[in-house]
């Protein structure tokens, strides 16, 4: 092996003699730069190093006849400046290389994971084939920018709601956190981390009036889907969500007690919601036509499993009804709604609908005015009845009209 002080034109005339398969040319200006110079004609340059546990390392710096000596030698200093620093480019690099791409990742490692943990994983699985993995699937996990995902997140924005790109961006932090937690080898960072969310001015809120739920009812009964009139009384004599009426199964109906047992919902145990006199009456007519040998409440007669949607015959009902913008989740909302304006509490709510938290029950909560006035009266005539001696209450608002303006 030759030590030489390489010029650029040296190294450009450096030739692999005839006879040889290769030869190494040390450069004595930076300890460790060598040039390899191959039979083929190829010259690659490297840099040699030992780390500070005394392993030895010849890390590649790349094709000489691309990178000129001066770039080889600020490239050589540099590493071995990491070096110093009791790091290893060459480890790093094949860490680097057993990062999977992000299709890898979730195909082989997430989805497999969520389908056993949780209940949504389908819905995951369609935010990130539709709307992710087109974009950045094809690069490794650590090679996706925050910039990237900022400018995915913005053109998703600008075809959708927040909640929904809030939804989408949400995914992909959870995506990351879990890489993180198994220690995906590579992965040093969550790039969604710091990513501002969308305000969201997108929430809804539609309940039905006793009236609308009347009409409604009406044009259901009438639809050729026998089956839509069960399903939507159950949806809004329970205030079960979509999915856990669809799946409702008879072994998880308790008749003595009068309950439903809905297991594995969103906060990842069992809730058991208490069934009326009406419900009970939908559940026993059921019953009554279900072979004994069907687990599902509402099974698909062809196939014997749930109905996944009734999304047409929904369509079709409501539009009759003049409720176009009424949907299937709206009727768990009206639940909350008419509980709260019969008197019920909000600590009632919440456990009716299965929330952990009460800021979530809030949301469906909406007090009627007349709800909230008869509340404010009550106050009044508790003071004017409990307070010794007259109480000078201040008499309502008188309306001035333009008749009694001078």
């Amino acid at each position: 092996m030759a030590t030489l002080s390489l010029t650029q034109s040296l190294v450009d005339k450096q030739t692999c003699p005839k006879g040889k398969r290769k030869l190494n040319v040390m450069d004595r200006q930076v300890t460790g730069l060598l040039l390899e110079l191959r039979e083929s004609g190829g010259r690659t340059w490297y840099v040699r190093y030992t780390d500070d546990r005394g392993k030895r390392f010849q890390h590649k710096l790349g094709d000489a006849q691309v990178l000129k000596l001066s770039q080889a030698r600020q490239l050589a200093q540099e590493i071995k400046a990491q070096v110093l620093m009791g790091e290893s480019p060459t480890e790093q690099r094949k860490l680097a290389r057993q990062v999977p791409t992000l299709s890898a990742f979730v195909a082989e490692r997430y989805l497999p994971y969520v389908k056993v943990h949780k209940r949504s994983w389908i819905t995951d699985e369609i935010l990130l084939r539709c709307h992710v993995l087109p974009e950045v699937g094809h690069k490794p996990l650590d090679r996706i920018t925050k910039a990237e995902l900022i400018a995915l997140f913005h053109a998703h924005r600008q075809t959708h709601k927040p909640a929904s790109t809030n939804r989408v961006m949400h995914l992909l932090r959870y995506v990351y956190n879990l890489a993180l937690e198994w220690e995906i080898p590579g992965l040093k960072e969550n790039p969604t981390k710091g990513i501002r969310q969308f305000q969201e001015n997108n929430k809804r809120e539609r309940y039905l009036t006793p009236e609308e739920a009347k009409r409604l009812f009406q044009a259901i009964e009438a639809s050729p889907n026998s089956l839509l009139t069960p399903i939507v009384g159950l949806l809004l004599l329970t205030g079960a969500r979509r999915g856990e009426v669809l799946k409702a199964r008879w072994d998880d109906i308790h008749w003595e007690q009068r309950r439903w047992r809905i297991p594995l919902p969103k906060a990842g145990e069992a809730r058991h919601v208490p069934l009326s006199d009406q419900a009970l009456a939908i559940l026993s007519a059921r019953r009554e036509v279900v072979p004994e040998d069907v687990e599902w409440v509402f099974a698909n007669p062809q196939t014997g499993k749930p109905f996944t949607n009734v999304t047409y015959s929904w369509n079709s009902a409501r539009e009759k009804a003049g409720l176009a913008d009424v949907r299937l989740h709206d009727l768990r909302h009206s639940f909350a709604s008419f509980l709260i304006n019969s008197g019920r509490s909000l600590y009632e709510v919440q456990r009716l609908l299965g929330h952990n938290h009460v800021r979530t029950t809030q949301r469906y909560a909406h007090l009627s005015q007349e709800t909230l006035l008869s509340a404010a009266n009550g106050v009044g005539s508790m003071l004017s009845a409990s307070l010794a001696g007259p109480v000078n209450l201040p008499a309502p608002p008188v309306e001035v009209t333009q008749s009694m303006v001078g």
